[in-house]
């Protein structure tokens, strides 16, 4: 059968295709294609995935029998219209499943919940996801199917990490890009994570084995606490310093690194200049903001504009990461300071 497909390296494979699943974009009902050192992803006829994750064509697939519905829809016995109004996406962490719900569904979350957890393979738990709050960025959820804590262990480019998706930050859409910076950082770098979350940057970046020091912050306790026991559980507790505590503190006293990253999305704009101070010269910073989509082409500019001198930055790149809402992106950002 012939379908829309990603093609993207074998080494990228895993990877990618939780990102499709997360995304509702992967076909379940044809099976991945080996293409030499490539595989060949079939996409659901209207999705729409970053152009930087791989280029997208036409290709042949052989039907896989399905064990049982290729869409948790299908379960509901609702009708068209109905089921029009489901979120085709949601994601996986570990063994749970969390899910945004339209306040239309209010009365009958319960059976999204059960729908969800029977079609997940290995899910215990489904939540709905009311959204990050906070300046520890916590997520609001709320059970809606199975049973147990809200801790997990969740795998991802070859790693496994300590996950509390209620009491600490962690997003399963960022895989790509976690293994995308890690890829970037050059041997004798050192590099800083601000805003770590459960430190998914740092780890992989360690992992990697080229930066000579990596230091995480965040000022969420609970965070800092998952993040060392990752680092213990892959013996990389040498290679990161992973420091509790809040940006303007941290930026007060620490030198400058040669890398530097910062993922807070909604309102990281009120610590770029402060953070940029930290890059040393020569040095990148990687910036990470929810942008509405009639604004992503000139906000990178806009951006450069607000980051201090002496020596001054230049904008080498922005993409698109992922969607985020009906009308607003996840955007990258990469500066570079001068050596002037």
């Amino acid at each position: 059968m012939r379908s829309r497909a990603l093609l993207v390296p074998r080494s990228e494979g895993e990877t990618t295709r939780q990102a499709l699943v997360s995304l509702g974009a992967l076909r379940t009902d044809l099976a991945i294609r080996q293409e030499g050192d490539r595989l060949a992803l079939p996409l659901v006829a209207d999705a729409e995935v970053p152009v930087e994750w791989g280029s997208v064509e036409e290709r042949e697939f052989v039907v896989r029998p399905l064990a049982g519905p290729s869409d948790y829809r299908d379960l509901l016995d609702w009708s068209p219209e109905e089921k029009a109004r489901l979120p085709r996406a949601f994601d996986v962490v570990g063994d749970i499943v969390l899910v945004r719900l339209p306040g239309e569904l209010e009365p009958r979350r319960v059976e999204v919940g059960e729908a969800l957890l029977r079609f997940v393979p290995g899910a215990r738990i489904v939540g709905e996801d009311r959204g990050v709050r906070g300046e520890e960025r916590l997520r609001v959820v709320e059970r809606l199917a199975g049973t147990g804590s809200w801790a997990t262990r969740h795998r991802e480019n070859q790693l496994e990490f300590e996950v509390d998706v209620e009491q600490a930050y962690f997003s399963p859409r960022l895989a790509r890009e976690h293994a995308l910076v890690a890829s970037e950082v050059r041997a004798g770098e050192s590099v800083y994570d601000l805003c770590c979350g459960v430190g998914p940057f740092s780890v992989t970046i360690a992992r990697h084995g080229r930066a000579r020091g990596i230091t995480a912050v965040d000022l969420n306790p609970v965070a800092i606490a998952l993040l060392r026991r990752t680092l213990a559980r892959h013996g990389l507790s040498d290679r990161v310093r992973a420091v509790e505590g809040r940006v303007e503190g941290f930026a007060a006293e620490a030198p400058p690194a040669d890398r530097v990253v910062l993922n807070l999305p909604r309102e990281g704009i009120k610590y770029a200049p402060l953070v940029a101070r930290l890059v040393a010269a020569g040095g990148q910073f990687r910036y990470y903001e929810v942008v509405p989509r009639d604004e992503v082409d000139r906000r990178g500019k806009v951006i450069e504009s607000l980051l201090p001198p002496p020596g001054g930055f230049v904008l080498r790149s922005q993409r698109l990461v992922h969607p985020y809402s009906p009308s607003a992106d996840l955007v990258s950002f990469l500066f570079e300071r001068g050596r002037a």
